[in-house]
């Protein structure tokens, strides 16, 4: 009978696998470079991890290391927010963490896989997905206890996820951190108002 994986070394494979990833990228990802930059082998890690894809799926969705946990953590210790100041704080908060520079860094790496979905939906589509659909739900949430219809709710939820991802991938292409951030202000201007229910 084999011997079932070690978990806290797959657990290690996990956090090294993450962090080449965002130092090198996606593109150009073999398992036998990587397997020798993390000194193992790449028969190791598909025992690990059955498959490329599946190794890469699961580096980045590393709760600690992502800001949604955190998140849901600051919503679930304050209470359901009452108000929409409450959660343009929120928010902003939210902001701030993905400017820190450990998921900072890891935004083209985002990107990279945001890009691969639309070629090979069936290898990273996934991967994106998880990530909006896991965001999209944690507001739509927030919303509907704010006393918003579930359709509504989903709308607002939408629209502040993807503008914000826009507005976060952006400067990279041109450097515009600042202009982003002001950017961001002026969106929580103009959607504030909008949730406030009658």
């Amino acid at each position: 009978m084999p011997r079932p994986p070690d978990q806290a070394k797959r657990r290690d494979l996990l956090d090294r696998v993450r962090d080449y990833l965002v130092r090198n990228g996606l593109a150009d990802l073999s398992l036998r470079p990587l397997a020798r930059a993390l000194g193992t082998s790449d028969r190791m890690l598909l025992y690990y991890f059955g498959t490329k894809e599946r190794m890469v799926a699961e580096a980045l969705a590393l709760d600690e290391r992502r800001p949604l946990r955190h998140s849901q953590e600051l919503l679930a210790g304050a209470g359901s927010p009452r108000d929409p100041a409450r959660i343009r704080r929120f928010m902003e908060d939210v902001w701030q963490r993905l400017r820190t520079p450990d998921l900072h860094a890891a935004l083209p790496l985002y990107l990279e896989i945001m890009a691969a979905s639309l070629l090979r939906s069936d290898r990273y589509g996934p991967v994106m997905r998880n990530v909006l659909t896991e965001w999209t739900t944690l507001l739509s949430s927030a919303f509907r206890d704010l006393g918003m219809a579930e359709a509504r709710a989903r709308a607002e939820a939408d629209l502040l996820v993807d503008a914000c991802l826009g507005l976060l991938i952006a400067p990279l292409a041109d450097g515009g951190q600042d202009r982003a951030d002001a950017a961001f202000r002026t969106l929580l201007d103009r959607l504030e108002p909008g949730w406030r229910v009658l």
